[in-house]
């Protein structure tokens, strides 16, 4: 990830948490405006998805969509993404198509990229 960094600071997650987010099947999107100039992304998958294999596994994909698209993203932005039950067995190009609308809906996207 070239413009990005990891999002790990708990208080950082509540923080965004608290906000509103933008939510479809597979996933649920927070974004806030931080005061860098770089984009934070966190990921979460919780237990109620399977074993540690199966959230990793999802983990991955998700953050693969992120650097694959990473350039179409406005910089300045906290995102954490949580994963629901259905980005499981989701094929890629609907998580990646899931993924990019709802950064559409929050608004953290540039023109003209998805």
């Amino acid at each position: 990830m070239k413009f990005s960094t990891s999002l790990k600071l708990n208080h950082v997650f509540r923080r965004l948490y608290s906000s509103s987010g933008f939510a479809n099947a597979y996933l649920v999107l927070y974004a806030r405006r931080n005061r860098t100039g770089i984009n934070r992304v966190g990921i979460t998958t919780g237990k109620k998805l399977g074993h540690a294999v199966v959230r990793n596994r999802t983990r991955r994909r998700l953050r693969e969509i992120y650097r694959l698209n990473e350039e179409a993203f406005l910089p300045g932005y906290d995102i954490v993404v949580v994963a629901r039950g259905r980005a499981v067995e989701a094929p890629f190009d609907k998580l990646t198509k899931a993924y990019l609308d709802l950064a559409q809906k929050a608004g953290i996207l540039r023109e003209g990229k998805l």
